[in-house]
């Protein structure tokens, strides 16, 4: 699903990516991993469009979208989640859903003004698919609770459902983990195992080693923005370098 090809980015003399090659195949879970300063989020940056490489190559499937904006990337299935969740906190859950598909006729004047009917038709299908996706991830019970309500967990969640509703290809985690209580991280943990049973290919950030072992099929390991290991979690837990 994505090759990545002698990637490179650099801030000023600081090497953050560095010749990185990388294959994910459809439907898998690779946890991305290294100390802090590493390059995980800028590689992620790069591959979400948010940086352009100074060269190399990324390709989804058999297209290569590096370089290519982050709107860009949105509509071809290339998402990204951020550490900190960054909700429309005046709305509700079922609110920030329904934000998020692109090419509403709502948004166009012509259609408002003169095409009411096509606007509401296609507001209840997108209605419709966010409730879908609100019960897919169990969060039922939060479907009118105003998002700035909710916890940091359930703001990871938000995010995680905000970001499957364009039923996506690639989905970039960026430390779904991140301050939240172990219960929730186990919840979040069974959502991103079931995401990927459908279909979706997932690369993780994450600082939490347990779980990015527990649930990935494969590992890599940056270090100094060099890819240093990539394989099992087994193999990983057993490289030298690694260690």
């Amino acid at each position: 699903m994505l090759k990545i090809r002698n990637l490179n980015k650099s801030f000023g003399g600081l090497k953050a990516v560095n010749d990185v090659n990388l294959e994910v195949k459809k439907g898998s879970i690779t946890g991305l991993i290294g100390p802090n300063g590493a390059g995980k989020t800028t590689l992620f940056n790069t591959i979400a469009g948010l940086y352009a490489p100074e060269n190399g190559e990324i390709y989804l499937e058999d297209k290569n979208i590096a370089g290519l904006k982050p709107h860009e990337l949105f509509n071809m299935g290339v998402l990204r989640t951020f550490q900190i969740a960054h909700e429309f906190s005046s709305l509700t859950v079922l609110e920030n859903l329904m934000m998020v598909p692109g090419n509403q006729r709502g948004e166009q004047l012509i259609y408002a003004l003169f095409a009411d009917s096509a606007v509401k038709k296609q507001e209840e299908e997108i209605r419709s698919k966010a409730i879908e996706v609100i019960e897919f991830l169990n969060l039922k019970h939060l479907t009118q609770e105003i998002a700035g309500n909710l916890s940091g967990g359930q703001k990871k969640l938000l995010e995680l459902a905000r970001s499957i509703i364009n039923n996506p290809e690639v989905l970039l985690l960026d430390e779904p983990l991140a301050g939240v209580n172990p219960k929730l991280a186990e919840d979040i943990l069974s959502l991103i195992l079931k995401l990927s049973e459908i279909g979706i290919t997932i690369i993780m950030v994450e600082h939490n080693i347990e779980a990015v072992m527990k649930i990935s099929e494969r590992i890599a390991v940056l270090a100094e923005g060099s890819l240093i290991a990539d394989g099992t979690p087994t193999e990983i837990r057993n490289n030298n370098r690694v260690i």
